[in-house]
């Protein structure tokens, strides 16, 4: 009962109004009564039961007026954003990103590993934006449409495998695919985070033309290359060094987001990786202002319900003792 609202309660002050009249109004002369000397026994009438009528009738007038006092139900609080952002993780699955050069502790684990491992931190801090993800490796693929449903996308980040669409690197098939995602909302504002490790060596788009398109629906690319660089690494022969970001396109990153206005970001362990993914926080903030509304239920019907119910009852008894 404590979502319930009488939104007029004033109209109660009227409950007591029939006992003034009643009570102040002159009141009807009786009339005389006409006697006769002999009616039939069948013709006797048993006497009207008044106060059930009364009854009746003072529950009519409750219902009326609590009805006219519109009760509503209200539902629990909902917070909701009036203009969010529109965000899309476009994440390379190339087969290069099972290289294991982002060092975290004393250990070196995987690219997609580090990825995973940030990306999950990161959805959980953009509530009150709309995200989305894209995976590319051969082609581009949609994982999830944009949603505010933030666990159902850090699920789908867990769940990438490699293979899954392919070895090669379909960078600019990724871009033009957020971007159609893009166009569809009406965001005021649109972001595209793009992590690769490669360069663009498969689809029908160039990450370049991609990049102008995006532009053209005003979207900002923040571009990140993820490779250690050159280490050293102990083989048969002894230690050597090895250039494990050799492939890393940079040039074309770069391009991308200075052309959408974005910056170009170099993740080179699982550290650099996750202050780049902070770094963006702060300069894309999440919309803070909110808007707090309740679903509502209108209750009124309810008690005019019972008030004709009981008006057919009262009708029936005072049509049977008339």
């Amino acid at each position: 009962m404590a979502n319930i609202e009488l939104v007029w309660w004033w109209a109660l002050c009227l409950l007591p109004l029939p006992f003034i009249v009643y009570k102040f109004a002159p009141s009807v002369k009786q009339k005389t009564a006409i006697s006769l000397p002999y009616l039939p026994q069948q013709a006797q009438l048993s006497a009207p039961n008044h106060m059930f009528a009364k009854g009746l009738a003072v529950a009519i007038w409750v219902c009326l007026v609590i009805a006219a006092a519109r009760p509503v139900w209200y539902g629990e609080p909902v917070n909701v954003s009036p203009k969010h952002r529109d965000m899309m993780l476009v994440v390379d699955l190339s087969y290069s990103m099972s290289q294991k050069d982002m060092q975290q502790g004393d250990n070196y684990i995987d690219r997609l590993t580090a990825v995973k491992h940030v990306l999950k931190d990161f959805v959980a801090k953009r509530k009150g934006d709309r995200l989305g993800l894209i995976y590319f490796a051969d082609h581009a693929y949609l994982q999830t449409p944009l949603t505010f449903d933030l666990h159902t996308v850090e699920e789908q980040v867990n769940h990438a495998v490699l293979k899954l669409i392919g070895t090669q690197t379909a960078m600019g098939e990724g871009i033009g695919l957020a971007t159609k995602n893009f166009i569809d909302g009406d965001a005021p504002q649109r972001v595209m985070i793009l992590l690769s490790d490669g360069s663009n060596n498969s689809g029908v788009m160039d990450p370049i033309e991609a990049a102008n398109i995006a532009k053209k629906y005003h979207t900002t690319i923040y571009t990140i290359g993820v490779g250690a660089g050159k280490l050293t690494v102990q083989s048969f022969f002894g230690s050597q060094t090895v250039d494990t970001a050799k492939d890393l396109d940079e040039k074309t990153l770069k391009k991308v987001a200075s052309i959408t206005g974005g910056k170009y970001f170099r993740a080179r362990d699982a550290k650099d990786l996750q202050n780049i993914y902070d770094t963006i926080n702060q300069l894309e903030p999440v919309e803070k202002a909110t808007q707090t509304w309740r679903p509502q239920t209108e209750w009124f019907g309810l008690p005019l319900a019972i008030a004709l119910v009981l008006s057919v009852v009262l009708f029936v008894v005072r049509r049977n003792h008339v």
